[in-house]
């Protein structure tokens, strides 16, 4: 149909009572169960991060909050489900890394971008690579001389082909001269399992996935990715301090709605969420088991940080030609 001077004042006319009624639905919000997809499996750093917060967004918002597990494609398929979703405010989606590296991995159901609308940037942490304590490894140094010694023989485990972790150890192995077999799985959980059963050589994963193992010891941190290292590793170095220059990468948690769903539900839920994991008892277990580094940073942050993850790590999935699952 053309755009028409008649037709452009009708829109005009009409544009009061559209936003009115956005605001009317809003305010009735929620009036149903509110579903938050889990794109991975129980058992990694998304799903406890969601599980802390249940309880406080029930009470905030007066409704039930279901949490459904979603996985496969590293995230891919619940977050095409989340997409899909009517946008009235009762979908939300939890992500991880994985969310900005995916259009390159895969032909996606849904724009990364424009079908989504963000609502919190949660948090991030640095990647630490471990290793089972019955390997011989004390350093990345000792990794990368049995490597060499051996190629293509050791093992690591990541949460999924084209996570930040695995993109990682791509940069990491490349400017180091040595080859090493990925292994991935489909979520924390799994991956961490198999690293603590001793059936992959190291493990790459975000702090939050590794750290509580590191207390257990039954892993054993032998590099960290941060600028800095974490008050929790003061003796792990990091990457820059093993000889890689400006070397960093970081996992990430943030919270997605499908695009359209009104901003003062956006709003209103983002600000429940925050108000929730401020709370003492819940910001402790994120950040000092979790090691995250809470950021609870709004929609317009969101949006230029997965940009600047997308402009960051698509390039080294294009260069190295990296499928996803």
């Amino acid at each position: 149909m053309p755009i028409t001077r008649r037709s452009m004042m009708a829109g005009a006319a009409l544009a009061p009572f559209l936003a009115g009624a956005r605001r009317a639905g809003a305010q009735n919000w929620p009036s149903g169960t509110i579903k938050i997809i889990m794109p991975f499996p129980p058992g990694g750093t998304v799903d406890p991060i969601a599980r802390l917060a249940q309880n406080g967004l029930q009470q905030r918002l007066g409704a039930t909050i279901v949490i459904e597990n979603k996985s496969g494609g590293s995230g891919s398929a619940g977050t095409a489900a989340a997409a899909k979703s009517p946008p009235d405010g009762n979908t939300w989606l939890f992500v991880f890394d994985t969310h900005a590296v995916n259009p390159f991995l895969q032909n996606l159901p849904y724009d990364t971008q424009k079908d989504l609308d963000p609502v919190v940037l949660i948090g991030t942490a640095p990647n630490v690579l471990a290793t089972h304590p019955s390997r011989p490894f004390k350093t990345f140094a000792d990794v990368i001389d049995a490597a060499k010694a051996k190629p293509e023989t050791l093992t690591y485990a990541s949460v999924g082909s084209g996570s930040v972790g695995h993109l990682t150890m791509v940069q990491l192995t490349k400017r180091a001269g040595i080859k090493m077999v990925h292994v991935p799985y489909r979520g924390g959980g799994p991956a961490m399992n198999d690293a603590i059963a001793g059936h992959v050589d190291l493990i790459i994963g975000s702090a939050a996935l590794v750290m509580p193992q590191v207390g257990a010891g039954t892993i054993r941190p032998i590099l960290q990715t941060g600028k800095t290292r974490i008050s929790s590793l003061p003796n792990v170095p990091n990457a820059i301090d093993s000889g890689f220059a400006d070397f960093e990468s970081y996992a990430w948690w943030g919270v997605f709605a499908p695009a359209g769903t009104p901003k003062p539900v956006i709003d209103r839920f983002g600000s429940a969420l925050i108000e929730t994991l401020k709370e003492p008892a819940i910001s402790k277990q994120i950040s000092e088991n979790l090691q995250v580094t809470m950021l609870l940073a709004g929609p317009e942050d969101e949006a230029r940080f997965l940009k600047a993850q997308m402009e960051l790590w698509g390039p080294v999935v294009q260069e190295n030609n990296i499928k996803g699952e």
